[in-house]
């Protein structure tokens, strides 16, 4: 990184921030974030962590922390301080965030009604006797609190301070948002039904919250900063927290932390996808709050664009920038502005795939940044990558997503790579879906790897130019990897049906693919079978009910594009496809279909019915396009090749994140030493053994 001479358009985004004691060496500001490691990978995640503050964030935050048994949100995977044998995982990560070169913030938390427990089997505990929310539909209820638990809350908090600060931890947080924290149920007019002094008016609401703030300064005693997340609007349900319960906290605490940081009332909405929030989006609640605390603000909106980042500080909406998505797709994004290097900006496309890792307990992943995760389990690096090995040369075929990404990773190896795509424009998948209905941030998944190739001059790109197995040969290629992607099936095959379904001669049968090339429906009524699960079939009925089209869907499941609960879309989308007028036909089966109609299938009963419809939609499984790969398969095995390997769809239809990374490690293996198949390919950690006395004492019972 070097900086500018001269004055740039975005040095106010370098000026350092006071935070308390605590000073910032810009307004980057790396929001807590989960990621689905937590305390089963806690090297992993410290090695992530350490990335962004080598990539130039002021401030790089944990994810919430559990602060004790009863805050148990299993099984979900975040970060403990339930007792001193979660110090050295807290103390690794704040390590590196330092070696970095950053602030280290922690972000402890009592998850209150959002912790079923069901790991700990504490007692949940809330401002009220109800059921657990609001992420779990668990057989569960919290147990009103009385004075005595909410002292017990306080110490435990207490302690908790106080353990991080002698960590190292620079930022200590209080949090009350997302209503995953008990403070949060205690603000919340939604949950909170005492008509004690915890209760009934907002001075009441906000006791709890207040009482924690002052514990925490007295703690840190300005050995540390504290920051207050708290929620502004956007709770799940009516009756939560408004405006005026944010504006009343802020007249009557404003000035007890040391920083507010402004997020919504669910993760939810914090975190829209790009289909149904453009970046920013969360300014029309934050506007104006700074106005009644002196201390910084930061806030999120997915920013990508340095020139949105100096607006929002120049109007004195945030101090700092904060950022979850943004900094996981491109851990680099500050130096890369303080560089003028607006061009390697690795953009995030709001897809949201790097929420799905928290919500299915895996390792996080990211579409734009395939080195997300993998920055211990495989030792990648957003920004570096080992020289080559070899002066081979490389033949990539196909310039999707994975094809572009294994191309440019090659290249920034220095190998002399080859890239060739058979159509005109390169993208793949990515050019076609970015097309659809709310979709076209996705075309920067193709955008940076195309001015990425344009800089390097040891690789070649060539489109309207297929390539056949005897093309091949003849050009004398030696390493090939084919990335052809994957066709829609037009057959019917997928989850549910795992053969052909039945389709009458004269029917009208469609394929995404179909869609992409321009063609359309015979007829007006239409019937989308979805048996994907994901975002397409959803949005492929909210395309054609857009042009016009009598839409129903079809799906075996209690929702359209189910899948999507994960990347925090699917209530939305049922939104969208109802206002579309998409008929919405739930718990039924495709069996079959006619030239003027379909037949469907109750899930439960088998229970037979027809749908009119002129044309249908399928939207299942894929194929990979493998013909070229399995061609050149056996000249590899017999020596007219040196290397053949396919990635991305090709190999195994999948996400467009799976493909990105499917390219990024074609290129980090090539050339290396191949570990044998029944190996682990990556680094792992391995719970450590509790002694075996205390194991010896658990079997005393049953002697």
């Amino acid at each position: 990184m070097t900086d500018q001479a001269s004055p740039s358009p975005y040095d106010i985004l370098f000026e350092p921030v006071q935070i308390g004691p605590r000073t910032t060496k810009n307004r980057f500001y790396q929001v807590p974030h989960c990621n689905g490691m937590g305390y089963r990978d806690p090297s992993a995640q410290a090695a992530m962590r350490r990335v962004k503050a080598e990539g130039g964030w002021g401030v790089v935050c944990t994810e919430q922390v559990e602060i004790h048994a009863t805050s148990d949100i299993a099984p979900f995977i975040e970060l403990r301080i339930w007792d001193d044998q979660d110090l050295p995982v807290l103390a690794r990560i704040a390590d590196a965030i330092h070696e970095g070169g950053a602030l280290a913030g922690i972000e402890l938390a009592h998850n209150g009604m959002n912790a079923p427990n069901l790991y700990s089997r504490e007692t949940p505990l809330g401002p009220a006797h109800l059921p657990v929310a609001p992420d779990t539909i668990a057989p569960v209820q919290a147990r009103a609190m009385t004075k005595a638990d909410i002292a017990d809350l306080r110490r435990w908090h207490r302690t908790a301070v106080r353990k991080s600060v002698e960590l190292g931890y620079d930022v200590i947080y209080v949090y009350a948002a997302h209503g995953y924290s008990g403070l949060h149920h205690f603000l919340s007019p939604r949950y909170n039904q005492r008509t004690d002094e915890y209760g009934g008016s907002v001075q009441n609401r906000m006791r709890l919250l207040r009482e924690i703030l002052e514990d925490t300064q007295e703690e840190v005693a300005g050995r540390a900063a504290v920051a207050c997340r708290i929620a502004v609007d956007g709770e799940f349900g009516v009756g939560g927290v408004g405006r005026e319960d944010i504006s009343a906290v802020l007249e009557t605490v404003g000035e007890v932390p040391d920083l507010w940081d402004f997020a919504m009332g669910s993760w939810e909405e914090c975190s829209l996808t790009s289909r149904f929030g453009a970046e920013g989006s969360q300014e029309q609640y934050v506007a104006g709050l700074k106005s009644l605390t002196s201390k910084p603000v930061v806030g999120v909106g997915r920013f990508t664009s340095p020139d949105e980042m100096v607006r929002q500080v120049r109007k004195g909406i945030l101090d700092l920038i904060g950022a979850a998505r943004p900094s996981i797709a491109d851990p680099f994004l500050p130096n890369k502005i303080r560089a003028g290097r607006l061009d390697k900006i690795r953009e995030c496309i709001g897809c949201n795939v790097c929420v799905t890792g928290d919500q299915t307990m895996s390792v996080i992943r990211c579409t734009q940044n395939p080195s997300m995760g993998e920055e211990f389990r495989r030792g990648w690096h957003p920004e570096k990558i080992r020289v080559r090995e070899s002066k081979s040369k490389v033949l990539v075929v196909g310039a999707g997503p994975a094809g572009l990404e294994a191309a440019r990773a090659l290249g920034v190896r220095e190998y002399e790579v080859t890239l060739v795509e058979g159509s005109r424009n390169l993208g793949g998948r990515v050019t076609d879906e970015s097309k659809l209905p709310g979709l076209s941030a996705w075309g920067r998944v193709r955008d940076y790897r195309e001015l990425a190739l344009e800089d390097l001059s040891n690789v070649e790109v060539y489109r309207e130019s297929p390539m056949t197995a005897g093309d091949i040969e003849d050009f004398g290629f030696e390493n090939v990897i084919v990335a052809t992607g994957s066709e829609w099936r037009r057959d019917g095959v997928g989850r549910w049906h795992t053969t052909p379904v039945p389709v009458s001669q004269g029917a009208s049968v469609l394929t995404p693919n179909d869609l992409f090339t321009g063609a359309r429906p015979a007829g007006k009524k239409v019937v989308v079978w979805d048996d994907d699960y994901y975002y397409l079939g959803g949005v492929v009925a909210e395309l054609l009910a857009g042009e016009g089209y009598d839409v129903s869907i079809v799906t075996t499941t209690s929702q359209v594009s189910p899948w999507t609960q994960h990347t925090f879309e699917v209530g939305k989308i049922q939104a969208r496809l109802i206002e579309k007028g998409v008929h919405r036909v739930i718990d039924t089966a495709l069996v079959s279909v006619e030239a003027d109609s379909v037949q469907v299938a109750d899930v439960y009963t088998g229970g037979l019915r027809s749908l009119e419809a002129d044309s249908v939609v399928m939207v299942t499984a894929r194929l990979p396009r493998e013909e070229l790969l399995n061609e050149l398969l056996p000249m590899a095995a017999d020596g007219r090749l040196a290397t053949v390997r396919g990635v991305g769809d090709c190999w195994a239809p999948g996400t467009i994140a799976a493909a990105v990374w499917s390219g990024r490690k074609a290129a980090e293996e090539f050339d290396a030493p191949a570990l044998p198949n029944d190996a682990v390919q990556f680094r792992r950690e391995v719970t450590q053994l509790a002694p075996a006395w205390e194991f010896d004492r658990s079997l005393a019972y049953e002697q």
